[in-house]
């Protein structure tokens, strides 16, 4: 349940259901560090943290701006404040939570180029969410260097994962994408977001949008280094995802 700091009425318990057939499930996604700033304004955006797996209380003058916050952070809400590296996967038969858990720090220590962003609040898609202010090379090269690095724990998607990702509505160069890496939105495809609320209805964006621009305002945050990854965990469709590992990247 999110837990306004007002106790808001209007309040309630949320269920959140997942239409992927096998649990648990482990993504790889930007997270920033569990003290920044830019992590607590999420985790109060969102009502949750995923470091601790715990409930936050969301801002009471928020709610009071938007009384229907629950149904509008519902879907991002599930997974915490994060940016998409490698999508969320089970693992393959072969493969044991070790093994990954090995692998992800192995890539960590592995020496790169530390991507650094502009960032700012923007409607992506219908969602807002917070991306770079202008596209960043870097960045996408080490969304690749997850999607790929890791795909050898991916197990299979099943038939109804395939048609959850609604193939008829992709691209061809999406639909290779999907049945290649089991997700569309990678390579060309790739757009770094770290969500802050679900779709919205045209009418609705703008306003929304305007209150967390203010709101990311008051963090006075004009660079941000990617510089850490973060190994998320849900173990059933109706848990959150929450932080299993959390480790800074190694500079070139």
């Amino acid at each position: 349940m999110i837990v306004p700091e007002n106790r808001h009425p209007l309040f309630g318990i949320m269920l959140y259901g997942a239409a992927m057939n096998e649990f648990p499930r482990y993504a790889i996604y930007y997270a920033p560090d569990a003290d920044s700033a830019l992590s607590r304004f999420g985790a109060k955006i969102l009502g949750y943290d995923p470091f601790t797996g715990n409930d936050v209380l969301v801002p009471g003058d928020l709610i009071m701006q938007a009384p229907d916050w629950p149904a509008v952070i519902k879907d991002p809400r599930k997974y915490g404040f994060h940016a998409t590296l490698k999508a969320p996967f089970s693992l393959a038969a072969e493969a044991t939570e070790a093994d990954l858990i090995a692998a992800f720090d192995d890539f960590a220590r592995m020496p790169r180029a530390i991507p650094e962003i502009s960032p700012v609040v923007r409607i992506i898609s219908g969602f807002t969410a917070v991306v770079p202010d202008a596209p960043s090379a870097e960045l996408s090269t080490l969304a690749q260097a997850c999607v790929e690095g890791f795909e050898v724990f991916r197990a299979p998607m099943t038939p109804n994962d395939r048609a959850r990702r609604k193939p008829e509505n992709l691209t061809p160069r999406q639909v290779e994408q999907l049945d290649r890496f089991g997700y569309p939105y990678v390579r060309d495809d790739f757009r770094f977001h770290m969500t802050l609320t679900g779709r919205l209805a045209p009418e609705r964006s703008a306003a929304v949008l305007a209150m967390l621009q203010q709101r990311f305002a008051t963090l006075d945050l004009t660079s941000l280094r990617i510089d850490r990854i973060g190994l998320f965990h849900q173990t059933s469709a109706t848990s959150r995802f929450q932080v299993l590992r959390h480790a800074p990247l190694t500079a070139t």
